[in-house]
């Protein structure tokens, strides 16, 4: 059931809305406003020169999740010889870390005849490369000698000193549901939000200890995770060139008497998966019931700032705009991983908040004008390579 601040917190406008010069709307500048600036630096290109190559704008549908669309492309068509994907940042990408999409696991059959139990878990929705805005769980209380007052009187006493902003639902005599919002960012850039799963299985592991139930997989996320996103108590706060490692919790589920925390982490480029693995292994040793497991693995792209595509795109960038940047690295993960001889480059400038997965996602119009002539003298200078 849920609460009216929850169902006006869910309410989505698809359409986009211009305001202040600015296009706002979901996917204004990742990557529905890039695509537009793409193909109409095509068109351009198209009305007034003659190329030597055909120029194809290949669409993926589900960058976020599998890349499904981009294997079956890779499957059935020609290969572009050399490329770039406008979902990143200008002035161009060298470099993309690696991704580790991860699972902790638990077994919660033996808790079913706790006095206070799990019952459902909610997250929207939230994919896990998205910092969660919102998730709740349902209680229920099979003791009928606890008092609901007094359990409620608790949480709001383990809300008020963590500080975090969770809402308590008195569902009936013996259900209670929890509801944590946080700021939703994208899972490269976890400081830009805040996480209410992971705000939410604190005060779940605080809640179950003062009612003598611990529940080993939320004691070691409490120890080991909280509301850290560096992986610093895991020993996993690596950094290189490419910046630090980043852990966002994206998903948190209860199905088939499993609980399971899923974690989207950001690998610095210099920095072995098996690393990670080891860690995590190690850390989880102790907690007999606690798996982790492994989803998927998205190798990180290396490209050398010497490399003749990176020093084109970034002499172009440069010269549009009377500036002298080097490439840069990101925490995302782009289609430029997906095809040999391709980076990313823009749409985001420089100094320019990101605003992907964000509430109120935009796109300047200047920047988005500006974006298209980048990539019509883009597409020009690709033709003689």
């Amino acid at each position: 059931m849920l609460s009216q601040r929850e169902i006006i917190g869910h309410i989505l406008h698809f359409h986009g809305t211009i305001y202040d010069n600015k296009i706002f709307g979901r996917g204004a500048i990742d990557d529905k406003g890039p695509v537009i600036s793409a193909l109409y630096a095509m068109k351009a290109v198209m009305e007034n020169y003659k190329l030597k190559n055909r120029v194809r704008l290949i669409l993926g549908l589900n960058e976020e999740n599998d890349w499904k669309c981009i294997d079956y492309y890779k499957s059935h068509e020609e290969l572009p010889f050399v490329s770039f994907s406008p979902d990143a940042d200008f002035p161009c990408i060298y470099a993309e870390k690696s991704i580790l999409t991860s699972y902790l696991k638990m077994d919660y059959s033996k808790y079913l005849n706790k006095n206070i139990v799990i019952k459902e878990i909610n997250t929207y929705g939230n994919p896990i490369n998205v910092v969660p805005k919102i998730c709740s769980c349902t209680l229920k209380i099979n003791d009928k000698k606890l008092k609901m007052a007094e359990i409620i009187e608790n949480l709001k006493n383990l809300i008020k000193e963590s500080g975090f902003e969770i809402d308590i639902y008195k569902l009936d005599e013996t259900e209670l549901k929890l509801t944590s919002y946080g700021i939703q960012s994208h899972a490269a850039h976890p400081d830009l939000g805040i996480n209410a799963i992971s705000r939410l299985i604190v005060i779940l592991s605080k809640l179950f200890n003062i009612y003598d139930i611990p529940v080993e997989l939320f004691d070691f996320f409490q120890n080991y995770i909280n509301i850290d996103y560096t992986g610093k108590n895991l020993e996993i706060d690596f950094k290189d060139q490419s910046g630090s490692l980043t852990l966002n919790v994206g998903d948190f589920c209860f199905r088939n008497n499993i609980l399971e925390i899923g974690m989207n982490i950001r690998i610095p480029v210099s920095v072995n998966i098996i690393e990670v693995g080891n860690k995590f292994m190690k850390y989880t040793g102790p907690y007999i019931n606690v798996d982790f497991d492994t989803i998927s693995y998205k190798p990180a792209l290396y490209v050398s700032k010497e490399n003749k595509l990176v020093k084109t795109l970034c002499g172009i960038y440069n010269e549009v705009t009377n500036s002298n940047l080097e490439p840069i690295a990101i925490g995302g993960a782009t289609f430029a991983r997906a095809f040999d001889n391709c980076i990313s480059f823009g749409p985001n400038f420089p100094k320019n908040k990101d605003m992907c997965h964000q509430t109120d996602e935009f796109i300047d119009i200047d920047k988005l004008l500006l974006s298209c002539k980048i990539y019509a003298k883009a597409i020009l200078a690709l033709d003689d390579f």
